[in-house]
């Protein structure tokens, strides 16, 4: 996808709460017509797997990485998403710096 952006999503073992966050993630970028390559990790492989990443929206602790990193929780719980999304948004569009 060229001028794509990457977004890495990470959580635990990369296998459910990463699966809802990466749909929710997906929705939202559509809405706002983001053309965005959604990825998965678990978090033992999210400082190798985020060279070369826009952002990450996790749901777990991320070691130091370089890129800007964004709380899913809400995703999960259902509880602020509307701030989370307007995170995204905003640091997939330059309006937030990392």
């Amino acid at each position: 996808m060229a001028n794509a952006k990457r977004i890495l999503i990470v959580c635990g073992t990369a296998i459910a709460t990463s699966t809802v966050v990466a749909m929710k993630v997906e929705e939202l970028l559509k809405k706002h017509g983001i053309r965005a390559e959604i990825r998965r990790c678990m978090t033992s492989e999210a400082l190798t797997a985020s060279k070369d990443v826009d952002l990450i929206v996790a749901t777990t602790q991320v070691p130091a990485v370089d890129v800007p990193v964004i709380s899913g929780i809400p995703f999960i719980t259902g509880i602020g998403t509307d701030r989370v999304e307007k995170e995204i948004i905003d640091a997939l569009q330059g309006k937030v710096k990392s």
